[in-house]
């Protein structure tokens, strides 16, 4: 048997704002770009995506100090922090996740025993799942993010 198809995925991106998952995508397929080659000399197809299996959370946009920032809104694990604050699990919250910087290639020259940029510091926050709607006595499907571009890339063609 031979390996016809590989799917690189950085899963949980409904943990970034949607304006970043083209450099997570980005700094994916720049973590993998041996693997890539390689894979890509043996004729097999090759996707790199930014993919979450089940959205925990939804997109929003909060104003602080006169600015609009993109935020992520879900509901923290019991016992997850952001600063001082610990949460329960009950209660959404919205998070400013940060931005993944446009040049990528610096954080791939870095050093980091001996850091010639500074690396941030990273809290990743964990989500409940979401609650399910429902629609005429039936469960609507799980929200997720680009699983079905997933799917059809791997098994498409197998299904036609």
């Amino acid at each position: 048997p031979r390996i016809e198809k590989v799917l690189f995925a950085a899963t949980k991106a409904d943990h970034l704002h949607h304006e970043s998952h083209a450099q997570l995508q980005a700094i994916t397929r720049r973590m993998v770009d041996g693997a890539i080659a390689s894979i890509g000399m043996a004729g097999a197809g090759i996707e790199v995506l930014a993919l979450a299996s089940v959205r925990a959370t939804r997109e929003a946009t909060v104003k602080q100090d006169g600015h609009l920032l993109p935020v992520v809104v879900g509901t923290p694990m019991a016992g997850e922090t952001i600063g001082k604050e610990q949460f329960d699990g009950l209660r959404k919250t919205a998070v400013f996740p940060g931005d993944l910087p446009h040049a990528i290639e610096p954080l791939f020259g870095a050093n980091v025993s001996k850091p010639d940029i500074a690396l941030p510091d990273l809290n990743i926050i964990r989500f409940r799942p979401p609650e399910l709607d429902e629609a005429g006595g039936l469960t609507l499907s799980i929200p997720h993010i680009r699983l079905d571009r997933a799917l059809q890339f791997l098994l498409g063609d197998r299904l036609a």
